[in-house]
């Protein structure tokens, strides 16, 4: 898209105004390109309901801020906002990984004859699991141990999946801080 064209003309009144208060002219710039964000975002992710998010996050951001933001370029400003929001999501996934992983691979049900390292670690990871805000404790289990999606969760708490994702992050946190040292001994004591 050329900047010298109707279009760009077009999107500067329509920011202009949007920046004003005006609702309409917000919604046909969120309608004018709300896909084309959603098609960059899922392109990078692969994962519908994670573009979706930024996407909403982008143009949330847009209204709330209308009247401090200063946007010459829609469409770039848009492909710059989704490039940085994929590069944190991902980011912040690379930092919790190694211990989703251990989690995700935790038996569901635990048999009296496990072995006692295990049961002492399970044991650490309830009393710690106990400590966390209730709210987070079962945004926690609802996630890691009944196996449901923060899109679901979300739904049945009422609450934005964002929150969710927030909680879920900052529960992962403070357990692998602690945890993950005393899990790797103990994978490493039962795979001798």
């Amino acid at each position: 898209m050329k900047s010298t064209g109707p279009q760009f003309s077009n999107d500067a009144v329509l920011l202009q105004k949007m920046s004003q208060g005006c609702k309409n002219s917000f919604e046909l710039l969120y309608d004018r390109y709300w896909e084309k964000a959603y098609a960059d975002a899922y392109r990078r992710l692969r994962d519908e309901d994670q573009a979706k998010d930024i996407v909403q996050e982008i143009f949330t951001h847009i209204w709330l801020k209308r009247e401090y933001l200063h946007i010459d370029n829609l469409p770039a400003y848009l492909h710059v906002s989704v490039r940085n929001k994929v590069f944190k999501l991902v980011e912040r996934e690379k930092m919790t990984h190694p211990f989703l992983d251990m989690l995700e691979y935790m038996p569901a049900t635990y048999h009296a004859d496990d072995n006692l390292l295990w049961k002492e670690f399970l044991v650490s990871y309830e009393e710690l699991l106990n400590t966390l805000p209730p709210k987070r404790q079962i945004i926690f289990r609802m996630h890691f141990q009944e196996d449901l999606a923060t899109k679901d969760i979300a739904s049945q708490l009422g609450i934005t999946r964002k929150t969710v994702q927030n909680q879920l992050g900052k529960a992962i946190e403070k357990l692998k801080v602690v945890l993950l040292p005393v899990w790797l001994f103990v994978a490493m004591l039962l795979s001798a």
